[in-house]
């Protein structure tokens, strides 16, 4: 028998060494921390975010403006200040190992630990916990309550047992339903004077935005029971009952931002019928009850009022938007299983294929048409409608003129053409009219105050805008380019986007490859506003207010930079009333979108390498003292890290080409090192993205591989339409052989990983090439011809408009192209693969059909080619879950290490995992090592 060795990559390599530091393991992942729900209080002296170590356990903490801790607490999260800055509010959890362990004794779910809710005092730095509670919220823009439902209700099993017989004492109190609704008790806080105020089962709470107003549905406000709707002033302590009946479910409780309306939808039938006698209700302050103001009898002509179209106020409170839609198909109750007919019926020329249909049953059958009540009259205006299905309001639903659109006429042939027209309307929202129609065209949307509708015609390579007072269509760019200069699609160009509208709707900011340009919605007039073209530097808007829908031009702006030569990024400053421009900070690092405080110039940010972790940073905005925060990862000191550099190439056809090296810390130029080479595209934009260990669900993780020893190439690459696969052939083999060439790779060990596209890629180029000594294919592609043919199960869309327009990038369909799907197939020449693969695709993929991965090992085991298959059991396109996602990367490592190493091959490649041991035993066991060729 052979001898077996423990299993290196998880228990005993934490001890090794290169010179004084340690080399990652798997086992370590578990030591890294990310940062998760920062947060800055509103008058910036204050910052929380918790670190979730491990994907397990958070870390909650609360940092002053000067960086000392007020407060660090074990298991929480999800925290949030007070719009006063005085609290800080968040959630607590129980040990994952807790609440796994409880699993594995069979506890059940409903005995499980509950949350518990963190309530600190920013001032006096007290923290006070309340234990099991469901859910909580602070009123967004004012304070001085905090509101939170319970999960069990001990106070109301005392009060009832007082007044219980005997024979009922043991009688579990469980918590009411409303229909098919559970309610808990809620508890109103106030903040400052410690004041509690319980409400029986509610069902559904909201605090008015801006006024102190809490509105509420409960179960059990009146001692017979009667479920009801209710608004209490909470500076009055006035609580008003908007309706209350005996028996209804109540849905959709909306809220206007001053509290002074509320609207929601009752439904007060308790039997089975499917058409459910949905009637909406509207309270204004000053009425004694809510009125209501429609039912299904009151509504247009075969509409009925829907549970599930969203109720909300326009922001100046004039409308009440809810939703109507068509009633439900009767179904016929009384057939048994074996007289109803279940078959699938598709159509060649229906709009939606029958795979999306089925997908998008549920949106369907609950989808809503939104239309508006005029708080003033009651009075009705229907918007939108089962014809022109969707909708878009404009200035926070102010404003006069609503877009309506539908795709259907256009929706069979963008199946094929990966592109979208829409036939559109212009709605006056205080009279239903239609005021224009514009057909067949790309994706609009609302400029701010709705003046224009506005988007991007791939087709006419321009920027377009209608005005919605005239119907006038301007075209904006149309000659110049704002469109991606370096498109590789067999497309028309996509644009580069648009940074916002200034205020009264007057310009818009449009972005072409470099730089921010103002133009004129009507004349189409241009103004640069940056001068990024000559240095190769991008500027792109900095949103910092989530609130304000315009960009202000009364104030300075903040950019970020990227360069695209040197790959350096930071932030500038520019000045709309004299046209200056400042720049603030730039370096070899990626900058975060920074999270402005909303009541002072205080910023959090992060910048990350790839040696350097994207913590936290305090400052104001000219960035000039930034203050670091977090210190998420001190481990990271103690690892064998590595460098990241840029490199650059020729491609065999003359392109100049970049790419990112990953060399090891202790890296030396006069050894051979294994090489493992990981591309998608174009990846080098990304050179300073920071890479923590962790267990990647389809890549290499880079900072494990460099720790072990491994150099790492991801080299970019450009494509020539119908020939992607000879595309990458191209550009990746001549940036290995320039590398080989330097002197420090291992010519005789060299690796390839990718996934998906990259997957496909790799596919294809082990057909051409013996360089690479082991390769794993994630999601691969082998034949195309089928793969046209197939379902991307996810969104039930056809495959046809990848082939044809996008990534695959073949140019045409199978008929009209033949021997580029055959070219591009490695299927067709899988004879000639001579290096051992490692593929991953799983039977739930919703993006690439498995059975591809399957056709694609079955025809390499057919051959006797080395080959492993890796599914797992209902995962998407990548493993998701923790376990399996470990479990990938441990077999990958052990792949690699064996073949580019001469590590003992795991058990699982020499015998696989048979059926039988499944779930059991993972065969991770090394055999003998062997001696590299």
């Amino acid at each position: 028998m052979l001898p077996r060795t423990s299993l290196i990559a998880l228990t005993l390599m934490t001890t090794l060494s290169y010179g004084q530091k340690k080399i990652l393991n798997h086992s370590d992942f578990d030591l890294w921390s990310t940062i998760k729900d920062e947060a800055i209080a509103p008058d910036g002296n204050h910052v929380l975010y918790s670190l979730e170590k491990g994907e397990k356990d958070h870390f909650f903490k609360v940092q002053d403006a000067k960086g000392n801790f007020v407060l660090e607490y074990d298991r929480g999260q999800k925290g949030q200040f007070t719009y006063d800055s005085q609290y800080a509010v968040f959630t607590i959890k129980t040990w994952k190992d807790s609440v796994m362990a409880m699993k594995k004794r069979k506890v059940k779910k409903d005995k499980l630990p509950k949350d518990s809710l963190g309530i600190f005092h920013l001032g006096n730095q007290t923290l006070s916990k309340v234990g099991n509670v469901k859910s909580h919220k602070v009123p967004e823009k004012w304070s001085g309550y905090l509101a939170y439902q319970l999960e069990d209700i001990k106070k109301e099993k005392k009060e009832e047992k007082k007044d219980s017989l005997q024979k009922d004492k043991k009688k579990k109190d469980k918590p009411k339903k409303v229909g098919k609704k559970t309610g808990y008790h809620l508890v109103v806080l106030n903040l400052e004077t410690k004041a509690e105020d319980t409400i029986r089962f509610v069902t559904d709470y909201v605090f008015a935005k801006r006024g102190k107003y809490l509105a509420y549905a409960s179960t059990g406000m009146a001692k017979d029971s009667t479920v009801g709707v209710y608004v209490r002033n909470l500076e009055t302590n006035i609580t008003t009952t908007l309706h209350e009946t005996q028996k209804a479910e109540y849905f959709q409780l909306g809220c206007s931002d001053s509290g002074k309306n509320v609207g929601f939808i009752v439904d007060t039938d308790t039997t089975k019928i499917q058409l459910r006698p949905n009637e909406l209700f509207l309270w204004k302050e000053g009425q004694q009850k809510a009125a209501k103001v429609l039912d299904n009898d009151a509504a247009p002509n075969g509409y009925v009022v829907s549970k599930y179209g969203k109720v909300h106020f326009s922001e100046d409170e004039s409308k009440l938007y809810f939703g109507l839609t068509r009633p439900p198909i009767k179904k016929d109750t009384s057939l048994l299983d074996e007289e109803i007919v279940n078959v699938e019926v598709w159509t060649y020329d229906e709009p939606r294929l029958y795979t999306v249909q089925e997908l998008q049953l549920k949106n369907d059958s609950i989808q809503s048409f939104t239309s508006a009540i005029q708080v003033n009259d009651n009075k009705l205006i229907m918007l939108a409608n089962e014809s022109f299905k969707d909708s878009e309001l404009g200035d926070k639903g102010n404003a006069p003129i609503a877009l309506v659109r539908t795709g259907s006429p256009y929706d069979l042939q963008s199946q094929w053409t990966a592109r979208r027209y829409y036939d559109y309307r212009a709605i006056n929202t205080k009279t239903g009219e239609t005021l224009y129609e514009f057909k067949k065209v790309p994706r609009m949307q609302l400029s701010p105050k709705a003046d224009y509708g506005y988007g991007y015609s791939r087709v006419d390579s321009t920027w377009f805008a209608y005005d919605l007072r005239s119907g006038k269509r301007s075209d904006l760019t149309k000659g110049d380019v704002f469109y991606y200069e370096e498109n590789d699609y067999p497309n028309y160009p996509f644009p580069y986007g648009v940074a916002g509208w200034t205020k009264g709707d007057e310009s818009v900011l449009v972005y072409d490859r470099y730089d921010i340009w103002k133009v004129d919605p009507n004349s189409g007039e241009k103004v640069k506003l940056t001068d990024g073209r000559p240095s190769k530097t991008v500027y792109r808007y900095l949103d910092l207010d989530e609130e304000e829908e315009t960009i202000d031009f009364t104030k300075p702006l903040l950019l970020s930079t990227f360069n695209e030569t040197t790959k350096d990024a930071g932030y500038a400053k520019y000045n709309p009333k004299n046209g200056r421009f400042t720049p603030l900070v730039s370096g070899p690092y990626s900058y975060s979108r920074p999270k402005k405080a909303a009541l002072s110039d205080k910023v959090i940010f992060t910048r990350q390498s790839f040696e350097e972790f994207p913590d936290l940073r305090l400052t104001d905005l000219d960035f000039k003292k930034p203050l670091k925060l977090s210190d998420a990862n001190p481990q990271q000191a103690s690892y064998n890290w590595g460098t990241i550099e840029l490199v650059d190439w020729f491609s065999l056809d003359g392109k100049p080409l970049k790419g990112m090296l990953v060399k090891p810390e202790n890296f030396d130029p006069n050894k051979k090192y294994p090489l493992l080479v990981n591309f998608y595209e174009k990846s080098s934009d990304r050179i300073h993205r920071h890479r923590h260990p962790r267990a990647e669900r389809s890549s290499l993780n880079y900072s494990f591989y460099t720790s072990r020893g491994y150099v790492i190439f991801n080299p970019d690459v450009v494509y020539r339409v119908g020939y992607p696969g000879e595309s990458a052939y191209n550009c990746v083999i001549p940036g290995v052989t320039s590398l080989i060439e330097k002197g420090f790779i291992d010519k005789d060990n060299i690796g390839v990983q990718g996934h998906s596209w990259g997957g496909y890629q790799i596919a294809y180029l082990v057909t051409k090439t013996d360089i690479f000594k082991a390769a794993e294919s994630g999601a691969p592609v082998p034949n195309m011809i089928s793969a046209y043919g197939g379902i991307r199960w996810w969104t039930g869309l056809s495959r046809q408009f990848q082939y044809e327009h996008t990534q695959s990038r073949i140019g045409g369909t199978p008929w009209e192209y033949p021997s580029r799907y055959i070219e591009n197939s490695p299927i067709f020449t899988i004879d000639k693969i001579n290096t051992p693969l490692l593929i991953m695709h799983n039977d739930a993929d919703g993006h690439v059909p498995w059975y591809q991965g399957i056709e694609f090992f079955v025809s390499l085991r057919r051959l006797g080619k080395p080959s492993w298959f890796l599914n797992y059991n209902g995962e998407p396109h990548w493993p998701l879950k923790l376990q399996n996602r470990k479990d990938f990367n441990i077999r990958m490592a052990q792949f690699f290490d064996h073949y580019l190493k001469g590590e003992g091959k795991p058990s699982w490649m020499e015998r696989g995992v048979p059926a039988i041991e499944k779930g059991v035993l993972q065969g991770y066991e090394l055999m003998d090592r062997t001696d590299k060729d």
